[in-house]
């Protein structure tokens, strides 16, 4: 199955305002695309709220209560976000993690992907649905919520654009895509409209800021999917193609099998 996958990030969920304003890019999008899966992470710094609030509780919380407790921030804004489509006429529905068929191994805070096995999201397109996913987790072999760690939701996305065949992945950050420093530290910082993963992971590597975590890029890669990184406070404006970073190989080639994190 074709789709295309979207990410929104924290910033882009952080209010309600927000929340609908990205409906409607969706729906737009949706003209374009008849199967849409979009991956949301969890509002603003809820994930670290949450963390914070689980220390003055217990100084030394077990990982699989915390794994618990964080894994709500991205539920959060898959609900709201499925609400918001709902209420502009879209058709709709939100997913966990493991509702979504993302296995994982058993380490909580950091459980790397094993496989996806998307079996509800492809019920849920084929009914017309624009499936919400809560990114940055999943579920262990042993039937347990765990979460991704850094760069988990972008994560999610890559493997489920994989899982479900997808060219291109698009990421909606509140930056117009990748300068080879950060542009608000030097205003003439060069700008890349397209890149190669090589090329890509060692600017990201190398600035302190990171637009997309190495190893979403990195499974991209193995994968041959291409990245897409858009403001979406400008989104309108950059239908232009004008500030928007591509990210893809020199030259296509098909891969055989799919590939997640661990083999």
């Amino acid at each position: 199955m074709s789709c295309l996958v979207m990410k929104f990030g924290g910033v882009s969920v952080s209010n309600a305002k927000n929340i609908l304003k990205i409906a409607d890019i969706i729906i737009e999008k949706s003209k374009e695309y008849k199967k849409l899966v979009v991956v949301v992470s969890a509002m603003g710094k809820t994930t670290d709220k949450l963390l914070k609030l689980s220390k003055s509780i217990n100084e030394n919380p077990p990982k699989r209560e915390q794994d618990m407790l964080i894994s709500v921030g991205e539920r959060i804004s898959m609900s709201l976000l499925s609400m918001a489509l709902q209420k502009k006429g879209k058709k709709s529905i939100s997913f966990t993690g493991s509702q979504s068929g993302i296995i994982t191994c058993s380490n909580h805070l950091d459980a790397k992907i094993i496989d996806v096995k998307p079996f509800r999201i492809i019920k849920a397109l084929n009914d017309n649905n624009i499936v919400i996913v809560a990114g940055f987790q999943g579920v262990s072999l042993d039937k347990e919520i765990t979460t991704l760690g850094r760069g988990g939701s972008d994560t999610s996305a890559v493997a489920l654009g994989v899982a479900l065949n997808a060219s291109i992945v698009e990421f909606y950050k509140d930056v117009d895509g990748i300068y080879l420093e950060d542009p608000k530290k030097n205003k003439d910082s060069i700008f890349y409209k397209n890149l190669t993963f090589e090329k890509a992971l060692k600017i990201i590597e190398k600035n302190k800021k990171k637009i997309l975590h190495p190893r979403c890029v990195k499974l991209a890669s193995e994968n041959n999917i291409s990245l897409k990184i858009i403001n979406f406070k400008k989104f309108k404006k950059n239908k232009n193609k004008k500030k928007i970073t591509i990210i893809k190989k020199e030259s296509f080639q098909k891969v055989s099998k799919n590939v997640y994190e661990i083999i």
